[in-house]
């Protein structure tokens, strides 16, 4: 049987890329366990049975939520794994207050479950207070996370000081009215890719939340829709107390978003306390307030102001009588520190006002007098079928690069296709 886990990060100041590492189980050394389980006793029964390469394979059914595992660890070439049986069946862990809780637990990999109506969070992964030896090589892959909270701050996903985690191919609909599908507080060398998330964008929730002193965050080829008010809430506001490190002056840094689909929301996506950031080659569709925000919400003396973030290459697309203003700049940020670079900007309803107002610095070969034509607007299979326009189309093109998979380049030019990150060939991706 073959597992994936993820491996050493590549560098901080290079995008972070994973690559994932195929074992083999038969040639670990010591005799991984290979249990089958139906019933809950069973279950309960396997869960205190897990070493280094145990593998819990879980047959299709309904079962309790409530799972907590407190300092279980696998190891790099033996990680423990909690798995569906038949991924196309996969087992139902409903109520209690969170579906899954790992605490201080390392490399241990969650596969094609699914968790529903839990009050708390649906899966709550932390270090267990120990800042000083975080938990790494978490990998959730192939999650549905569904009806969590519904009110106060309750989280899809909640992850807590954990160093050099994976989640990929998940989705989580529905979560708490003040919380967010995945909320990071101060985890570092982490991979969000390939992931959908619904909810109502009329709440004060958030998509996908990364603050706490967290750091090298990419978020790549994930599909936003009315996933709260800030779809992407990059930075934050948390207590001195939770910061991870906890002299971090930043809520955020060297987060980088790239290849995503956003629709709807109050605004697409906030720089919020980031310190270095990119978005690039995202397409927003119609959001409702804003299109970008950048906000200062922890102040004081020892945090720096919001800034230093590249915005390039993006497709965004929005409507005159839809939103209030193109950017909110917050007051203790340093806008003049952005880069706009290469978007393609297009306003649905009055196309001579495509360029936007209010930018704190000029941007660079902009885009304002194009018309993107998209088939199977705001779904998640949305393509771009041609670019119109008397001038040149942007080069490299604008927005998510899987906005031309399987179709000839607008342009008629492949050179602009991404190419594919090192995993398995039964794993292709589309994202860099």
């Amino acid at each position: 049987m073959r597992i994936l886990i993820p491996i050493a990060h590549v560098g901080h100041q290079l995008p972070l890329l994973f690559s994932l590492l195929i074992l083999n189980q038969t040639t670990i050394s010591a005799a991984p366990k290979n249990l089958t389980v139906a019933t809950q006793s069973e279950l309960d029964h396997s869960l205190r049975q897990l070493t280094p390469g145990t593998t819990v394979q879980i047959q299709p059914g309904r079962y309790r939520g409530g799972i907590h595992l407190k300092r279980v660890a696998g190891r790099p070439d033996a990680p423990i794994v909690i798995e569906a049986a038949d991924s196309s069946r996969p087992p139902e862990f409903v109520g209690q207050a969170t579906g899954f809780h790992l605490s201080a637990c390392s490399h241990i990999l969650l596969r094609h479950l699914t968790i529903r109506a839990s009050s708390g969070n649906g899966i709550n992964v932390d270090d267990g207070g120990d800042s000083i030896n975080p938990p790494t090589g978490i990998a959730l892959v192939g999650l549905t996370v569904q009806d969590v909270g519904p009110k106060g701050n309750r989280d899809g996903i909640k992850l807590s000081g954990i160093n050099q985690f994976e989640v990929r191919d998940c989705k989580v609909e529905r979560w708490g009215d003040s919380g967010s599908a995945i909320d990071m507080v101060g985890c570092h060398e982490g991979l969000i890719k390939n992931c959908q998330f619904r909810h109502r964008s009329e709440i004060p929730a958030n998509g996908v939340q990364t603050k706490g002193g967290s750091s090298d965050i990419t978020i790549a080829g994930c599909y936003f829709y009315d996933a709260g008010s800030r779809a992407l809430n990059i930075g934050g506001s948390t207590g001195r107390d939770y910061f991870r490190p906890r002299d971090a002056d930043y809520e955020a840094k060297r987060v980088r978003v790239t290849d995503c689909i956003i629709v709807g929301s109050d605004a697409a996506v906030a720089f919020v306390g980031v310190d270095q950031a990119t978005f690039k080659h995202n397409t927003v569709f119609l959001p409702k307030r804003w299109i970008i925000r950048i906000l200062q919400e922890s102040t004081g003396q020892e945090m720096v102001p919001c800034g230093n973030v590249t915005i390039a290459d993006n497709l965004i697309i929005f409507r005159e009588d839809q939103i209030r203003s193109h950017l909110n700049l917050g007051a203790g940020t340093a806008p003049e520190t952005f880069q706009f670079e290469r978007n393609l900007w297009y306003c649905e309803d009055h196309p001579a006002n495509s360029k936007p107002r209010g930018m704190p610095v000029q941007e660079v070969d902009g885009s304002y007098d194009h018309r993107p034509l998209i088939e199977n607007a705001a779904g998640q299979d949305m393509r771009l079928i041609k670019i119109i326009g008397k001038a040149t189309p942007p080069n490299p093109l604008p927005g998510a690069r899987t906005l031309y998979r399987e179709h000839e380049s607008p342009t008629g030019s492949e050179g602009s296709l991404p190419t594919e990150i090192s995993i398995p060939s039964d794993e292709k991706s589309d994202v860099q």
